[in-house]
């Protein structure tokens, strides 16, 4: 195996991550350094940046950190046989999001062909690798089967406009956030929580979220917090969610942020 090892800031940039966020897996033990330089700063071998790359796919899947530590079963880095098992069941799931992306590129392309040379639209075509229910099984894990099942009727019973207004709702949040981060607003500041305050109230009057359900509910205040603490660290942890608050791509300054500042007002309000 290479004895060659990489310095932290060596892997952040390959990543397109930050130091601070490799920081903070070795403080919960979730990727720790191979060794200490003189200097104080961290370096990684082969074998942690396997552990790393094995991090990053669990992302994508949208496990959260305390999941993707008890998947990899605590801080050591796994031996090469358990690595590249793991490895190869990733790879079989990338294999099937790589079909079904292909899916959607070839039926875009022939409805594009239909509308440039006006030949009639196949309608049978158009929605092959299209599935809203495609995170389905991970919504059903995470809050229930009952939230997703609320959930997929609200959105099912909108019509096209009140669809539309609420992902415009959606996009105009996310560019305020990404906005006040990008002018370095403290996420204490006045600015910062007033979206926070926004981004619980969107929350709570979406059906499906456990914030919904507490609050039609009215249930503790205490369950609502944990749902919005877990998701601002998801915000983090997910590239999925962090890219809605992304500054620049790779960056993941603006998803921390929001983190902060959404964890400061639970912790004061809810």
């Amino acid at each position: 195996m290479s004895t060659r090892d990489w310095s932290i800031q060596e892997i952040a940039r390959l990543v397109g991550t930050t130091s601070r966020t490799l920081r903070h897996y070795d403080d919960i033990g979730l990727l720790r350094p191979s060794r200490i330089a003189h200097n104080g700063y961290r370096h990684y071998d082969q074998a942690a940046l396997v552990r790393l790359q094995r991090i990053l796919l669990l992302r994508e899947l949208g496990l959260g950190l305390a999941q993707i530590a008890e998947v990899l079963g605590g801080p050591s880095n796994a031996e090469p046989v358990e690595a590249t098992s793991a490895l190869v069941t990733h790879l079989a799931y990338l294999r099937e999001e790589q079909n079904r992306l292909a899916r959607q590129i070839a039926s875009v392309e022939s409805t594009i062909t239909s509308l440039s040379e006006g030949e009639e639209i196949m309608a049978e075509k158009m929605f092959d690798g299209f599935d809203h229910t495609q995170h389905r099984e991970e919504v059903e894990a995470r809050w229930g089967k009952k939230a997703y099942a609320e959930g997929d009727s609200w959105w099912r019973g909108l019509s096209d406009d009140e669809r539309t207004a609420w992902q415009e709702r959606v996009a105009e949040l996310a560019h305020d956030w990404t906005l006040a981060a990008k002018n370095g607003a403290d996420p204490a500041s006045g600015e910062a929580q007033e979206l926070a305050e926004r981004h619980v109230e969107w929350l709570s009057g979406t059906p499906g979220t456990p914030a919904f359900a507490f609050r039609q509910d009215q249930g503790p205040n205490s369950e609502v917090k944990a749902y919005v603490l877990g998701l601002a660290e998801m915000y983090v942890s997910d590239p999925r969610f962090g890219a809605n608050y992304a500054i620049a791509d790779g960056d993941t300054s603006g998803a921390e942020f929001v983190r902060d500042a959404l964890q400061i007002y639970a912790e004061a309000n809810l």
